[in-house]
């Protein structure tokens, strides 16, 4: 019962706070926090409650090349969606992500290693978005339904990734983690409802905050067979403080390149 409640609860609540974060402060903080473990956090910690730790170990190593896939998920659906509406953007990205999950499943990658290859990925993701729209004008009103149906997405999704590890086994559970939830969940209500201009704003704040993700993951995969569950908190604490190292150098990139500071 426990776990089927955070299934449902923990991180369709993460989504949506994320998304009145980024009502309050703008789109790149929306995709700043939802680039976060904010799913693949409670998703681990549910396989750890279900598995063990053995098996954690294992899906959370297996997460950090899945780190480099949602990369080329943001990279893929903020260029798109220059040309096409959400359902076809959200497509064509869960295509590229799976292509990536298939030519990295067989690798036999040690934590460490994977964790270069998630942050290599991640940068060079974040240099090749398309340039940045001017500036944009207040997001429109959403419906009073949008909150409800985020957290029912998210939920939905988890749902099907937890229960489904079993069959899947700990790599490609691990390699499915950190799939775009809720990063697909974000993108498309933000592309459907305030266009293309404000999605590329939310993916390069999201691909910042993978940096922390991809963080978390290495910590938990390191720790969790000696530390059990706080492994969980040892990872959360080491993806805020990733997270920001991560945001100060974008900051003062941005600072030192004029363009930056319009289009990062």
């Amino acid at each position: 019962m426990e776990t089927l409640l955070l299934k449902l609860l923990l991180a369709p609540a993460l989504v949506v706070a994320s998304t009145l974060a980024g009502r309050r402060w703008g789109p790149r903080v929306a995709g700043l926090l939802i680039g976060q473990p904010v799913v693949a956090g409670p998703l681990l910690f549910i396989v750890f409650v279900q598995h063990g730790a053995g098996f954690t170990h294992h899906a959370a190593t297996a997460s950090l090349p899945g780190v480099a896939s949602l990369a080329a998920f943001a990279l893929v659906y903020a260029w798109v969606a220059r040309r096409l509406p959400w359902a076809a953007t959200l497509a064509i990205g869960w295509v590229a992500v799976l292509g990536v999950d298939a030519a990295t499943a067989a690798i036999p990658f040690i934590p460490v290693v994977a964790f270069g290859v998630a942050l290599v990925a991640i940068a060079a993701a974040r240099s090749l978005l398309p340039p940045a729209a001017g500036v944009q004008g207040p997001a429109p009103a959403p419906p009073r339904w949008d909150l409800a149906a985020r957290a029912i997405a998210t939920a939905t999704l988890v749902l099907a990734v937890t229960s489904a590890a079993g069959a899947l086994g700990p790599a490609w559970t691990g390699i499915l983690a950190p799939f775009p939830i809720g990063v697909s969940i974000i993108a498309a209500f933000v592309h459907a409802q305030s266009g293309a201009a404000q999605v590329r704003a939310t993916l390069a704040g999201a691909l910042t905050g993978m940096v922390g993700l991809a963080t978390f993951c290495v910590v938990v995969a390191l720790t969790v067979v000696a530390w059990g569950g706080f492994a969980f908190v040892a990872g959360v604490a080491g993806a805020v403080g990733a997270q920001l190292i991560a945001t100060w150098l974008v900051a003062r990139i941005a600072a030192r390149r004029p363009e930056a500071r319009v289009s990062g």
